[in-house]
């Protein structure tokens, strides 16, 4: 793992691809004419989770990819940050170091980061790739969004009235989702990053972005790709038969890098 700092925050990252080195990309070599992807994890997840994507798409692309602050080996960002700070960070040194614009593979949380930098740094990246993108408010029936405002309401009651303890611990371990309870000192910006909509931040987006979801995703439902698809003007949405918001990235893989290859010899044409 290599790493840089930014903001004032390290970021791990790994870099792939056939004599591929950052160096490459200030220097007037055969290598440029490759494609430079970043690969953008998703919540709780490293760069190790692309693995089986960068591999076979080596040969067709030079690759960078990031452990964001908070995951595998960066350590966590303050408790102030939210997409745009991630997305900040990232374009300061793509700038800084004069690296051209990127083809940004984002995976859920890595879209919201992508939806950032290309309505903010547009000059980063020349297109997008969204598996599975969060960012979106999940649309609910009326009875369902009374019961999660309850929810949430006694949630922060209880917070307030239970005395610190076992008691207290084994009580509010009821609330919340799974990344909730194992995100630990990324809690706050936790809260932050899922209490986002970008939908105006993603009308901003210019380059062309392909928006890949799984039929049966319930984290990052269909609809969240029909309604990227109709905010972002040049977009394209394909939907996979029977892939999950996990399973997209494992047993989805080959139709994932079957549109990513397509996706790139587009854009090359």
């Amino acid at each position: 793992m290599q790493e840089f700092n930014s903001e004032g925050v390290k970021f791990a990252y790994t870099t792939a691809g056939k004599d591929f080195s950052l160096d490459t990309l200030t220097k007037n070599t055969g290598e440029n004419t490759k494609p430079l992807i970043l690969w953008a994890h998703g919540w709780g997840h490293t760069h190790a989770n692309f693995a089986p994507l960068i591999t076979p798409l080596e040969p067709h692309a030079n690759h960078i990819a990031l452990d964001f602050p908070g995951f595998g080996a960066s350590p966590p960002p303050p408790e102030s940050w939210d997409t745009k700070d991630y997305a900040d960070a990232v374009a300061q040194w793509l700038k800084k170091n004069k690296i051209p614009p990127v083809i940004w593979i984002g995976h859920s949380f890595g879209c919201r980061v992508g939806t950032q930098i290309a309505a903010h740094h547009p000059e980063c990246v020349n297109s997008m790739i969204f598996v599975s993108g969060a960012g979106l408010k999940k649309k609910r029936p009326l009875l369902k969004k009374l019961y999660f405002y309850l929810r949430i309401k006694l949630f922060k009651i209880l917070r307030k009235v239970i005395p610190e303890g076992a008691l207290k611990t084994k009580i509010m371990s009821k609330f919340g989702s799974a990344d909730y309870k194992k995100s630990g000192p990324m809690r706050t910006v936790f809260i932050r990053v899922v209490n986002e909509d970008l939908s105006e931040t993603a009308k901003k987006i210019q380059c062309p972005v392909a928006l890949i979801y799984g039929t049966e995703d319930s984290e990052t439902p269909p609809e969240f790709g029909k309604r990227y698809s109709q905010l972002i003007p040049n977009s394209k949405l394909s939907l996979l038969d029977g892939q999950d918001h996990y399973s997209v990235l494992q047993n989805g893989r080959h139709q994932v890098i079957k549109i990513i290859d397509a996706f790139i010899k587009e854009r090359q044409s």
